[in-house]
């Protein structure tokens, strides 16, 4: 028999990695069903389990961020947007995939929105916050058409990075049976893409589900307010609930959580081959 020998560098790493996300999570749980008076400043106050497991922080979360109605605003935008993101950027994906290597024009408009992934957001704010108010766009329309345009630079680069899997092959059987090029991407290449899109929508979905500051520039002031918006209200000039924001944190965390758990078995195929350039 040969005897494996234990990689004991990987298994340390891994170690570590599992640790950044346990502990937070521990952290997370307990904070979130403990009462404010089980809160000291020592390190074993805040390690320690609650002495009454209740959900007495939940029902008063739910009601400081109007929990329902936030929640119905997160979803609306979320959904919208990665279903705008998968339509719009799977099909520049397939046009600048296919086309770049055979003409510079493609290329270059390939490689400027690519480039937008190297433009922080805290330069475009101020501008985009005076144009979406003198557009009538401060509101869930905006944000949506917002987040379609920030997050085109990697799922342009990813889809497109997919695509050099698909072979040509099935275009030109497709083109010799009389299907045009928009046929041919709906019927053919678009199904063939659904490992990239559960990677897309996964991706997408969590960074429109957890921002804050979007909604914050373009909503501020109106009752649209999403969930991580609404989560600011347990935080004052004095100091922060945080037994009431981590049970809120808990309950935001569900529903992504279960779409991610759908989509899994995708995600990593999507990522792996959308790598190849």
């Amino acid at each position: 028999m040969i005897e494996r020998k234990t990689n004991w560098p990987a298994m340390i790493l891994l170690i570590l990695g599992l640790s950044t996300i346990i502990f937070p999570l521990y952290l997370t749980v307990i904070i979130a069903f403990k009462q404010p008076s089980e809160m000291t400043n020592s390190i074993s106050g805040i390690l320690s389990l609650p002495k009454v497991w209740n959900f007495d922080n939940f029902r008063e979360a739910m009601r400081v961020t109007d929990f329902w109605h936030s929640l119905r605003n997160s979803l609306l935008i979320t959904l919208v947007a990665v279903g705008l993101s998968l339509a719009v950027h799977s099909l520049m994906g397939y046009a600048l995939g296919r086309n770049k290597a055979k003409s510079k024009f493609y290329s270059f408009v390939y490689l400027f929105i690519v480039s937008g992934m190297f433009v922080p957001f805290a330069i475009l704010m101020m501008p985009l916050a005076k144009q979406t108010a003198e557009l009538g766009l401060a509101n869930w329309v905006g944000v949506i058409l917002l987040y379609v345009v920030f997050y085109m630079p990697m799922n342009v680069l990813l889809y497109s990075g997919y695509l050099v899997n698909i072979p040509m092959a099935l275009e030109e059987a497709a083109k010799v049976d009389g299907a045009s090029t928009w046929t041919t991407y709906w019927k053919i290449i678009f199904p063939i893409m659904r490992p990239m899109h559960a990677t897309v929508a996964v991706l997408t979905a969590l960074a429109v589900w957890n921002d804050v500051m979007t909604p914050l520039v373009i909503l501020a002031g109106s009752d649209q307010n999403t969930l991580p918006l609404a989560q600011l209200n347990f935080q004052s000039q004095f100091g922060t609930n945080y037994n009431l924001a981590f049970a809120s944190y808990l309950l935001s965390l569900i529903p992504i959580l279960i779409f991610y758990i759908v989509c899994q078995k995708q995600i990593l195929n999507g990522v792996v081959n959308g790598a190849v350039k």
